[in-house]
């Protein structure tokens, strides 16, 4: 089981900004947010009924190449729909609307959008409608 995870991006500001807008119909909120030295900066998002970030941005030079794609699982679809309107509202770019996608398993519910550094995001529920 993973506990939580990273990303790296270009401008801090920017993707802290998106993720949060992005992230606020599954939940999410930035949790903390402080300086790592010299221009670095760090946000951990997560659940804000949880209090734990398990979602961390750090900023620095793009390293991640191709771009990692990352899935956060919604509740139900109408949550999936929600994420995938507000990552674009965000500035978020489409890369699949919300929809069925039958080749991963018949319930599969899931939408995706490309964030401010190229990195493809997704919010999926499982279950039927």
């Amino acid at each position: 089981m993973i506990d939580h995870t990273g990303l790296t991006v270009t401008n801090f500001d920017a993707s802290k900004a998106f993720y949060e807008k992005a992230l606020a119909p599954l939940g999410y909120g930035v949790l903390m947010s402080f300086p790592a030295g010299e221009g670095h900066f760090v946000a951990g998002l997560g659940e804000t009924a949880t209090l734990k970030p398990d979602f961390w941005i750090h900023n620095g030079p793009m390293t991640q190449s191709p771009p990692l794609h990352l899935a956060f699982r919604a509740v139900d679809r109408p949550t999936v729909d929600a994420f995938y309107a507000a990552a674009l509202a965000a500035g978020g770019k489409d890369n699949g609307a919300p929809g069925l996608r039958p080749h991963y398993h018949p319930n599969y519910y899931g939408a995706f959008v490309i964030d401010p550094d190229g990195h493809n995001i997704e919010a999926c529920c499982h279950d039927p409608a």
